[in-house]
């Protein structure tokens, strides 16, 4: 092909303004998408808090600007279209690449800082895999825009009009790329199909190029081998891929959702890495967990002397503790208020909720503004993976669940993680509860990271949980409460409070995960330091 000919396509191609307007209009939906599915990647490892996602939003602005400046003086100095729609071709393979080797990235560089970061090891490992992962096809979509603007842009007298079209396509196109993965593809899915469909349509966008102006057909060919492969290879990936005996994994629009099995239990977790968000004991024994301790509430509450025992649960999840009550008691009418549908529907096919449980999908503060019931107990168990929501961490929240509360009734609060550190998370909550009600009484569940806490306007808690206690008649649980009753220490409140307008929940969680953490990798990097990695090698 002599270059007029060359010229006459490309400018054929080119004088189709649509064309030019739909690559910005699916370019700006590929990038929230990918933003979108960045979330989704890195929340089963880093969780999906606020500095999450700042992170997130920061590396991806970064890349986009250097992708701005960088196109628009290519654009300046080589004005060849040839050039921006192969650099499109490169980021949708990279993009088709992510749910592939994305997760050995992630587990990479986690396992390089684990033993080099001392501090914020969850935002630096978070950071440093957002860079390596996101920054660079991103910076390629960047410099879509300044380049299409120098290709449509054809008079000074119509610049204005010319570049508002495609901002507006560009714009309607991030609608569009926010919504779809968030509402349509995610749940439908999963994270890993959703790289690869906005993979696939960049994809498509090069392909049309380069035929219709019959160049850069082996950059197609190749483009198209690389993401075949990354379709065979990446259209289920697994999150834990160590993992060789799950019985489910999955998402929803909230969460990673995985269960597992073995000859004893069946456990959820909505991380990879951290906890366990529900069990249930195939032998219906009691769970070792926090659990357990939260059963001493409704004997705080009276529960042998009442005729039926009202529970609220802010946090079904799988309903485990409302199993557990319903199990040694008959008499409590117990309803459940869980966001993610997804996880009540595991409940009912992995977790034998009993159908008599009622279950709201909505969120646990807005029910309370929308309900007047009063109960005897509520509890409070609403982490999401590892952290807590910050609207359900606040004097307003506690003040509400109080409002909720009979005369003599008790809240009780799982606390995820307990620190050593002065001004910790938990200290933070306790404070803010203690500010709320008269009586605040914590315990340490024993082999965990939980906290347990007992709250009620009412004085006299241990007193009328020795007098029911006595009317049980189950040996284990007697055993197990009693235990508990005498472990139970009165909060000594101080002055952490935490309201709406300022509820630092992430950043405290982030400090307490370090410490737990760091002591955790204290041994293994002991041996690093004085073995090197062929000593951690043979110590694992």
């Amino acid at each position: 092909m002599n270059r007029k000919e060359d010229k006459r396509k490309k400018k054929s191609i080119l004088s189709n303004k649509w064309y030019l307007y739909l690559t910005e209009f699916f370019a700006g939906m590929s990038v929230m998408a990918v933003e979108l599915g960045a979330s989704r990647l890195l929340a089963p490892y880093f969780s999906s808090s606020q500095i999450v996602w700042t992170i997130i939003i920061g590396t991806i602005m970064i890349a986009m600007a250097l992708g701005n400046i960088y196109g628009g003086r290519t654009a300046d100095k080589n004005p060849n279209p040839d050039k921006l729609y192969f650099r499109i071709l490169i980021a949708a393979v990279w993009i088709a690449a992510i749910p592939v080797l994305g997760k050995y990235v992630i587990l990479g560089i986690s396992a390089l800082l684990i033993f080099s970061v001392s501090n914020n090891f969850l935002i630096w490992s978070a950071f440093f895999a957002c860079m390596v992962i996101f920054v660079f096809p991103l910076f390629l979509l960047g410099t879509v825009t300044p380049s299409l603007t120098k290709y449509t842009v054809e008079s000074l007298e119509e610049n204005g009009k010319t570049v508002g079209t495609l901002g507006a396509f560009h714009t309607i196109g991030s609608i569009l790329g926010t919504f779809l993965p968030t509402f349509v593809t995610i749940p439908a899915v999963g994270t890993s199909i959703t790289f690869l469909i906005f993979a696939g349509i960049l994809l498509l966008l090069t392909v049309i190029y380069f035929i219709s102006t019959k160049v850069g057909k082996k950059s197609v060919l190749v483009g198209g081998i690389l993401f075949g492969i990354c379709c065979i290879f990446g259209w289920k990936s697994h999150f834990a891929f160590w993992e060789t005996n799950l019985t489910y994994e999955g998402e929803s629009v909230y969460n990673y959702l995985q269960v597992k099995e073995d000859e004893n239990s069946v456990i959820l977790s909505t991380n990879v890495l951290f906890g366990v968000q529900s069990i249930r004991k195939k032998d219906q024994s009691l769970t070792g967990m926090y659990y357990d301790y939260a059963m001493a509430a409704p004997y705080m509450a009276g529960v042998e002397e009442k005729e039926q025992l009202e529970v609220l649960i802010l946090g079904m999840g799988t309903g485990t503790f409302a199993t557990q009550c319903m199990r040694y008691f008959d008499h409590l009418q117990i309803e459940g208020v869980e966001i993610d549908e997804k996880i009540t529907q595991l409940a009912k096919q992995y977790f034998e909720l009993p159908e008599e449980i009622k279950v709201t999908t909505y969120d646990g503060r807005a029910y309370l503004n929308v309900v007047d019931k009063k109960y005897d107990v509520i509890m409070v168990d609403a982490y999401q993976d590892i952290t807590i929501p910050f609207q359900m961490s606040s004097v307003e929240f506690f003040t509400l669940v109080k409002e909720h509360l009979t005369e003599d009734g008790v809240m009780v609060v799982n606390m995820n993680m307990h620190g050593n550190q002065e001004g910790n998370i938990n200290q933070y909550l306790a404070d803010t509860i203690s500010s709320v009600f008269d009586t605040v009484y914590t315990i340490d569940v024993p082999g965990t990271t939980n906290r347990e806490l007992f709250a009620s306007v009412s004085s006299d808690l241990l007193d009328v949980m020795k007098r029911n206690l006595e009317q049980t008649k189950d040996k284990e649980l007697y055993g197990m409460l009693d235990w508990i009753l005498f472990q139970l220490e009165e909060y000594q409140a101080g002055n952490y409070i935490m309201t709406d307008d300022q509820a630092p929940v992430e950043v405290l969680g982030m400090q307490v995960i370090d410490e737990l953490i760091g002591q955790e990798v204290a041994y293994y990097r002991k041996i690093f330091e004085e073995r090197g990695i062929q000593g951690l090698l043979d110590e694992i």
